[in-house]
């Protein structure tokens, strides 16, 4: 997943998607044979010699400053998260440490409270890389009606979010526009991976993700980096039928993360969310006649969407 260094990786990806005319180098109507700024081209404007930037490039020097860094992030034009992201990598690299065990995660007596007093609107925890600790009646309901509600509760099985974006049928169906729910994944998985490069279960998840989807490794390799804090979403669930909702993080420093969404006051979204919590409270009667599309889930209550046709 690293090639020659991660900082090195990064770069060269983002020099290759930078246009001359987008940062003022003339090309005097000259072809190029790759795209993107030449070497020489984004070392002058970083304020660095060529020699210098290709070694940086190459996974040859490990040394950059700061100053150096922030530099290069001005050349490249990159924006606040790829600018942290730059930094993060540079620090990875410098450390290199071997891979350790991550120590379990697990939702604090604080977070479940929230939970609970969030019961009218739809949200889950999620840990480090991606897995769902816990969800409320309707968190479940909106992202993952088709999977057994106990599903979390076993730390061994817990679905994964990222996972189901990319593997599981239903997850994908769930968003009108899955590229864009795909790619803030993986932009959120890069800021992750970077900050803790240390951590061998997530990049055992990258490794299987991208042996699993081409999508995936397509927008890995890509090197985009997205930090989805919050983020509009056009969804169709299979209930209740189509509704956007806004989904924001509620973080708190280095524990799980809360996830919600919401609806605009008086949308239709907010009443097919008011549907959504209504269904939940009946009785299911839809049987489960479909094996689950992630094979980590563990058996539980019957799920409460109603299976897709994938015929």
């Amino acid at each position: 997943m690293t090639g020659k260094s991660q900082l090195g990786d990064f770069l060269q990806a983002r020099r290759s998607q930078l246009r001359p005319e987008d940062v003022g180098v003339p090309t005097y109507g000259e072809g190029r044979r790759v795209p993107g700024l030449r070497r020489e081209e984004l070392a002058l404007l970083a304020g660095v010699s060529t020699s210098y930037y290709t070694r940086l490039e190459q996974g040859q020097s490990l040394s950059a400053s700061s100053e150096v860094l922030d530099a290069i992030a001005g050349a490249l034009r990159l924006d606040d998260s790829e600018r942290r992201y730059l930094h993060d990598l540079a620090r990875a690299d410098r450390q290199r440490t071997r891979g350790r065990r991550p120590a379990p995660e697990h939702v604090t007596e604080a977070t479940a409270q929230l939970l609970d007093v969030l019961a009218d609107v739809p949200a889950i925890v999620l840990g480090l890389r991606s897995d769902v600790l816990a969800w409320n009646r309707l968190g479940h309901a909106l992202f993952a009606g088709h999977l057994a509600p106990g599903a979390p509760d076993l730390s061994a099985q817990r679905p994964n979010m990222a996972r189901l974006v990319f593997l599981d049928c239903h997850t994908r169906d769930l968003y009108a526009d899955w590229p864009s729910k795909a790619r803030a994944v993986v932009g959120n998985l890069r800021l992750v991976a970077a900050q803790h490069p240390q951590d061998t279960a997530l990049h055992a998840l990258l490794g299987e993700l991208s042996a699993r989807s081409a999508e995936f490794a397509s927008m890995w390799a890509d090197h985009r980096v997205k930090a989805c804090t919050v983020a509009t979403y056009e969804m169709r669930h299979p209930l209740v039928g189509p509704l956007t909702v806004v989904q924001q993080t509620l973080s708190h420093g280095q524990g799980p993360n809360v996830v919600v969404a919401t609806t605009e006051a008086g949308s239709t979204s907010r009443a097919a969310l008011a549907l959504l919590a209504q269904a939940i409270t009946q009785p299911n009667t839809q049987p489960n006649t479909q094996p689950n599309t992630q094979d980590t889930i563990p058996a539980g209550p019957a799920p409460m969407w109603p299976q897709a046709d994938t015929a």
